[in-house]
């Protein structure tokens, strides 16, 4: 039966640290530019940078502290630290989506006067750091939630830069004064679905749901299917984190020889088709005659 506990490494951290730098560098170039120009596509780029600093700030401290060992306090360690940061940056970047919105529909009322060229240079430096942060971070670990929610929150980014490039070029070429409005609308419906996407799945493992690419009824079926299991019930599978999965439940045999341990038990066998055929390597699995199931009712 394998109990091991998955956690990001350290190369992880290390993509989460760059992607950090790198950050906070576009911040610094977007916010100078944002006061130059006075554009609402470069300040709602740089509320994105911002709110995307402190997701990596927070995302590089979860998967320190899921890499901590076990306590007796803690029997799971601290990776669902994770999931919980995962959704306070999807929940911040709604709260920015939605502030943006509030402001460019403003706007298309009273258009500011936005000066094309100097939108469009910080518009390719903005992106050049977006790609080399998305670059750093494509390498990482895909079944990390953390680290997707980060790469969420910088691919957002690269979308607003964008979204600044094609203002820049239509005020450049047409001066059509909207341009800019239009773009912040356009990077929000472009962010939007991508953040209630991941609430969503940081929704799911909070509330102990199977994992995606587990369906519970063929685990019971193959459970079943173990020679001597004639019953199983209080099967539970959920995950620690969304590279944790785990399962639990109790198996019905027809005799207590059959519940004993060795390569040919119940025990083994059922642990190994989790392990295999559904990659559950962390499974709680109580062995039982089936005349303990009115006792057992009994208990509760």
């Amino acid at each position: 039966m394998g109990h091991g506990h998955g956690h990001p490494g350290g190369d992880d951290r290390t993509r989460l640290a760059v992607a950090l730098g790198i950050t906070l560098l576009a911040a610094v170039l977007g916010a100078a530019g944002a006061a130059l120009t006075g554009s609402l596509a470069l300040l709602a780029d740089l509320a994105h940078l911002l709110t995307d600093a402190g997701a990596l700030v927070a995302a590089l401290v979860a998967s320190v502290l899921a890499a901590r060992p076990r306590t007796e306090r803690r029997t799971f360690g601290l990776g669902r630290v994770e999931v919980l940061v995962a959704g306070l940056n999807a929940v911040a970047l709604v709260a920015v989506v939605a502030w943006v919105v509030v402001e460019a529909v403003g706007r298309l009322s009273e258009p500011a006067a936005v000066p094309g060229l100097p939108l469009l240079v910080i518009g390719l430096l903005g992106l050049a750091g977006n790609i080399a942060a998305l670059l750093v971070l494509a390498g990482g670990d895909r079944r990390n939630m953390n680290l997707r929610g980060a790469a969420l929150h910088v691919a957002g980014d690269a979308l607003g830069s964008v979204g600044v490039l094609g203002a820049a070029v239509v005020l450049l070429t047409t001066g059509w004064p909207h341009a800019d409005a239009v773009a912040s609308l356009l990077i929000v419906a472009l962010v939007l679905p991508r953040a209630v996407g991941l609430l969503r799945e940081v929704g799911h493992v909070l509330l102990e749901g199977a994992p995606r690419d587990v369906d519970v009824s063929d685990v019971r079926r193959a459970l079943l299917a173990v020679p001597d299991v004639v019953d199983v019930h209080d099967l539970h599978v959920w995950t620690i984190n969304d590279r944790s999965p785990a399962a639990s439940a109790h198996l019905v045999v027809a005799g207590p020889p059959a519940a004993g341990c060795g390569d040919a038990s119940v025990l083994d066998r059922a642990a190994a088709i989790l392990r295999g055929r559904f990659a559950l390597a962390h499974s709680t699995l109580q062995v039982e005659h089936r005349d303990h199931a009115a006792h057992e009712d009994s208990c509760r």
